[in-house]
This record gives C-alpha cells, structure tokens and sequence, in this order.
C-alpha cells in the first residue's frame, strides 16, 4: 500500500471544516475532490480549490498527489455548490457572476493592506477601472460603500419579484443616509447585474436620493492570505485614488463579509446578512440602526478611528 502524502488535508466549504485523510501516493486530484464530495455532497466538476498550486497555476485533475508535495495539515478552501442549492436558484441571469460567500476572515488573523504587491494592485485598478459617475460627489459628502446580496437583497430565496427580497427599510435607509453621504454601490457581480438589481428594487430611479456611481467586480484585486489562501476583496483605495475628496477619514463600508475589508479594516462595518427573506422581512430592522448610527457619526471630522465592530453601542458626543 503507497505511503500517504500527508497524515491528512483540511478543506474548508461553507463555513465548516472537512478532514481529508489517507491520501496516497498514487491518487489524483480528481481523486481528492472525489472524497471531499463523499463528506461535502459536492460533485467534483463543481469544485474549485483555493490554495491548491503546482508551480503557480491550478493543477490539472489527473495529477499526482505526489508531485503536489502537501505538507502534514494543508489547508484548501473550496468554493462549490451542491446540485440541489443550483436546481433552488436557477432563476438568477446566467451571465450573473458567481460570488464566493462561503467564508469569513477575521480582521485580527491578516494584516494585508500595508503590503506592496497588494498596493501595486490597487494603482493598476485605479489607472484601468473606468468608472461612470452616475451623480456629481456632492462638496463636504462623507461616502457610504454598500454591498448589495445579503446586504441589501436576499438574492438566494425565490420570488416573483426583486421587491419580496429588498432589505426592510431599504429605501428609508437610503434616504436618511443621503443628507450626508454621497451613496456607491460596490458588489463583486458584473456591472450589468447590478444595474439590473438597483432598478428592479427601485434604488436607481428613486426621487428622494441619488446614487453616485456604481462599481463591480472588475474593481475587487485578489490578496493571499496565510489561513485561507487567495481570496479577492473590495479595496477602498481604488475609489480614494479617483475621487480624492474621498478618504480614508470620510468613508465607511457596509457588507456582509469582512474578507471585503482585508484592505481597508478601519473602514468596514460587518452587517449581518439578510437571508430567508419571506421568513424575516417583518422583524428585520438592521438598516433602521445602521441609518441612526450614520447620522450620529456624521458629524465627525474622522471616522477611521471608530471601531464599527461596536456600532450598536456606540454613543455620539454631546452637542456643545
């Protein structure tokens, strides 16, 4: 019997953890996919491992686990869908991109926003991303980046209509927050996506705010983590680079994953995700929170210094 590679692989997907063990000299890549969809239910076809390399590129499936050379313990991440989650949302486009969501990254585990490769990927992003400001920035506007699916939209649960999955109080929300902040929308899906998603949920025609500008995924860079392997995110620094009445002082993020803000952490307000829709329309009021917390922080001169893991607490200074 061939002698394994390594004692055993971790695969993370979806938030847990798979131990892959008794991997052999002799099995392929197509044969660890296979035993990570026996624990998984996910079929070989559909998966993408992260973190899985032969000489910087992605091998190919009938490669030897040997010639891998896995050291005791590897960690990969996987990025999949089981059959039956497609068949429940195979009324999305088909051009719709596909978000990698099946993991979250702690702002304390990865220091990467100082390094130089990573930053290099930003001033290439901001000399080649072209952006088409929708609504002039407006003079002495902070700026609130919003994320759209589980932030704003349930976009897994199935519906007649886009408006059965809008986030309650969406447009109050984006009403309120719009006296003092110039609105983006920054979703990691094709612009054409998200352009579809703003006008059916009425955001893009509404009389009472304006959004800016929008970006998509062409924007996002992707940064290699320790823990978790490559994993893209949404650098502030490529909207600071074009706009600079926008900074790090005046800007704040909201999305439902923090690996969003590997590059900008002082600016990310993780919210929690909105999901099952028809279930927790009625009793969701997370953005009616959000919104008093924006006006109550708007005032400030810097909001870099606040921490946004403790928005819920947060008390604003007494007016003189």
């Amino acid at each position: 019997m061939a002698a394994p590679v390594s004692p055993n692989v971790v695969v993370k997907w979806n938030g847990k953890e798979y131990t892959i063990s008794d991997i052999n000299d002799t099995d392929t890549v197509h044969d660890l996919k296979c035993m990570i969809s026996k624990q998984t239910g996910v079929l070989p076809e559909r998966q993408k491992l992260i973190g899985l390399k032969l000489k910087g590129k992605v091998p190919a499936d009938d490669t030897l686990m040997s010639v891998l050379q896995l050291k005791a313990k590897t960690k990969l991440m996987m990025v999949g869908t089981r059959e039956e989650t497609i068949a429940a949302a195979n009324e999305k486009p088909k051009d719709m991109d596909e978000v990698i969501d099946d993991f979250d990254v702690e702002e304390d585990d990865i220091q990467t926003e100082k390094r130089e490769e990573f930053l290099e990927k930003i001033q290439r992003r901001v000399k080649d991303y072209e952006i088409k400001v929708l609504n002039e920035p407006r003079p002495d506007k902070k700026l609130l980046v919003l994320d759209i699916d589980y932030t704003l939209f349930d976009h897994r649960s199935v519906a007649e209509h886009a408006l059965e999955l809008k986030r309650p109080y969406l447009h109050e929300f984006l009403t309120s927050a719009y006296k003092n902040y110039d609105i983006v929308i920054w979703s990691a899906t094709s612009m054409k996506w998200i352009e579809v998603k703003m006008k059916e949920l009425g955001v893009s025609s509404h009389t009472d705010y304006k959004l800016t500008f929008m970006v998509d995924s062409s924007a996002c860079i992707s940064v290699q983590t320790p823990k978790y392997g490559m994993v893209d995110t949404k650098p502030l620094g490529v909207i600071w680079g074009k706009f600079k009445q926008y900074t790090t002082t005046n800007t704040i993020m909201f999305d439902d994953l923090r690996r969003n803000f590997l590059m900008n952490p002082q600016n990310g307000l993780k919210i929690r995700p909105f999901r099952q829709a028809h279930k927790n329309r009625d009793k969701d009021k997370e953005l009616l929170r959000l919104a008093r917390y924006l006006e109550d922080i708007s005032s400030l001169d810097d909001l870099s210094h606040l921490n946004h893991r403790q928005w819920e607490s947060y008390k604003p200074p007494p007016k003189s």
